[in-house]
């Protein structure tokens, strides 16, 4: 089987899209997963285009594990700049799981997306049971043996947990990330944010994706960690989060919705053989 997909990424955020808006490309999930390999393609999800006849189209997310995600900021907002551009449109509603995202083209490869609100409620995010999700004294230790209790739970189209702690230097992801993903309280795993506080405006992050681990950037997570920060009194409505390859910007609006600024990369067009 041989198509052509699409190459872009938010901030090293990587995705592969495929278009089925003319030409139905059908995925197992074993194809799903070697295309995400590095060794192959290589990508943190993949997302399928499909059509909508109540949005510019459909999407689609899957992690490079091969499962279904909820939602994908960094992804929606590439598409969003993907579809723009063959609409010569700087407005583009694409439809998730997650309800119908609004996106703009501010200047070239600068798209906002509004994530809408949050969900705050232990059975929206889902906990297995009824908890303060503000804290849920959940352990994590540092690299030099200290113990700290803490973990606000968000969900943004996907569930996350995001800890503040005063140096994410001191603490080893790629082991705390997969123990709290798997964590027997998320029923449906989690993604993971190690979270530092630089000042009222400014959060410095490192993120484990629920499905594929390390990632250089998460949009949902820097929403998550952005609303974190403001219902724990620690930033304002108006944040930037700080990942190793760039910041995204953060607004949370009167009404209390989310919305994501930042780059996308130029569109690369891709073949694939499987």
């Amino acid at each position: 089987m041989d198509f052509k997909a699409f190459k872009m990424d938010g901030l090293g955020n990587d995705f592969v899209i495929i278009d089925n808006r003319q030409k139905i490309i059908n995925l197992t999930k074993d194809q799903i997963v070697k295309i995400c390999d590095r060794n192959f393609i290589g990508c943190d999800q993949l997302i399928f285009i499909d059509p909508d006849s109540s949005a510019d189209a459909r999407l689609r997310f899957f992690n490079s594990d091969g499962g279904e995600s909820g939602a994908c900021g960094n992804g929606t907002r590439c598409v969003a700049d993907l579809i723009s551009k063959e609409k010569n449109n700087k407005s583009i509603i694409l439809n998730t799981q997650s309800g119908k995202l609004k996106s703009q083209i501010l200047e070239k490869n600068v798209v906002t997306t509004e994530i809408g609100k949050a969900n705050l409620k232990w059975d929206e995010i889902p906990l297995s049971k009824e908890m303060d999700t503000k804290n849920l004294n959940i352990k994590i230790i540092d690299s030099n043996k200290n113990e700290y209790f803490g973990g606000t739970a968000i969900n943004v189209g996907n569930p996350h947990i995001i800890f503040f702690v005063k140096k994410i230097e001191d603490f080893n992801l790629e082991k705390i990330g997969p123990e709290i993903e798997n964590h027997e309280i998320f029923p449906e795993k989690c993604n993971v944010t190690i979270a530092q506080i630089i000042n009222k405006n400014l959060i410095k992050v490192k993120v484990w994706e629920r499905g594929a681990g390390l990632t250089k950037a998460c949009g949902t997570a820097a929403c998550a960690t952005a609303y974190a920060g403001k219902l724990n009194n620690l930033t304002e409505s108006k944040t930037d989060i700080e990942f190793s390859t760039g910041k995204i910007s953060i607004l949370i609006d009167e009404n209390n919705s989310i919305h994501m600024k930042g780059l996308v990369s130029d569109i690369e067009e891709i073949k694939i053989k499987l």
